[in-house]
């Protein structure tokens, strides 16, 4: 399951933000259910309309969406990586996520204190960053300690402490890991360290009711930083998804046209955390259930098959595959086959977002 760490400094918003998220979640159709982990942690589902459509032509008896992990994690401060306020624990939980959500503040309310008395995207972006830099620059100097022994003799221990060595000066320079060409081999090497910065981070803009669909200065700042970092930046309004709530279905869309955005920020969340992290989904569907599944870009068909259960990639023979639309569109699968729209595909076939699949294999 996909992992989203929801950081940010205190009061910007993001324990708000987090709460509505998760209420709204809950407030969905019964096909997309919740559950509370612990009162920091959400799971949600997420929304696919594709699949509810499948559902529909299977007469399927279950509905059953992939899912992704929203953490709050605890509010930063200054001084973090040295142990100041809950330094620690915020680091430690940042370490287990897939990818970082920053909430970032960028509304102006006299009655919402700011922790440095005023609104600063990008003076508050950076005091994170630094945060985790400097985190990340003490884990690094802590394994090339390690190795010093072991690079004498050994050459992967030096290959190791090169690139080791490599980050280091990227951090001191003030970029983050995850701007260096990093090579799977590497990624592997590294994966131990579970180095902060090198983590995708998805930069949140907070904006009030008013400016959530044009934006702000403020929110203009830290778009321009996410280009330059090569990374995402959305806009959401804990404001808002508060206000969603308790609204119906029909009232959300409404609400939601008139502020002159299409979707709540749950779904741009979810939607902005699978683009960065390069996932996909593709279904299975019949009349016992239909499911979503969530890969990764690039998977093969063998590799697909083993998410559903290790068994199906060790002994896959081939995979029964249409798109979505065009099972749609022939209105069931026998049709699709009858049509000749199902293709059989082999151990080479890479997957493809909204496929429908079958897989055939030994057991």
């Amino acid at each position: 399951m996909l992992k989203a760490g929801i950081v940010g400094l205190p009061n910007v918003g993001k324990s708000t933000l987090f709460n509505a998220l998760i209420a709204n979640a809950k407030a969905q159709a019964a096909n997309f259910p919740f559950c509370t982990i612990e009162p920091n942690v959400g799971t949600v589902s997420v929304p696919d309309e594709r699949l509810n459509l499948l559902a529909k032509l299977s007469s399927s008896k279950q509905v059953i969406p992939t899912r992704i992990e929203f953490v709050d994690i605890a509010g930063l401060v200054k001084g973090a990586s040295q142990g100041e306020g809950l330094g620690n624990k915020f680091l430690s939980n940042i370490r287990e996520v897939d990818a970082i959500v920053h909430v970032v503040r960028c509304f102006d309310d006299d009655n919402v204190v700011h922790v440095s008395g005023s609104v600063g995207p990008i003076r508050d972006i950076e005091i994170i960053n630094l945060e985790l830099a400097l985190a990340d620059m003490t884990q690094i100097e802590k394994k090339r300690e390690r190795l010093k022994k072991q690079t004498r003799t050994s050459k992967d221990a030096q290959i190791e402490d090169q690139l080791l060595a490599r980050i280091y000066l990227t951090l001191q320079e003030g970029k983050a890991a995850r701007t260096l060409a990093i090579t799977p081999e590497e990624e592997l090497v590294l994966r131990p360290l579970g180095l902060l910065t090198l983590k995708p981070i998805i930069y949140a803009t907070n904006l009030s009711e008013g400016d959530l669909d044009g934006g702000n200065s403020y929110s203009k700042e830290v778009i321009n930083l996410a280009k330059l970092e090569n990374t995402k930046s959305i806009k959401i309004s804990a404001q808002v998804e508060s206000e969603l709530i308790d609204l119906g279905e029909q009232e959300r869309v409404d609400y939601l046209k008139d502020l002159g955005v299409q979707s709540g920020g749950l779904e741009v969340l979810i939607k902005a955390c699978y683009q960065l992290l390069g996932l996909r989904t593709y279904f299975t569907t019949g009349e016992k259930e239909s499911r979503a599944w969530t890969i990764s870009t690039g998977m093969k068909a063998p590799q697909a098959a083993g998410v559903i259960h290790t068994d199906f990639e060790k002994g896959f023979i081939r995979a029964q595959t249409i798109g979505y639309k065009k099972l749609l569109e022939a209105g069931s699968m026998n049709e699709a086959k009858n049509r000749g729209w199902v293709r059989s595909e082999g151990k080479e076939y890479l997957v493809e977002e909204g496929d429908v699949m079958e897989f055939l294999f030994n057991v």
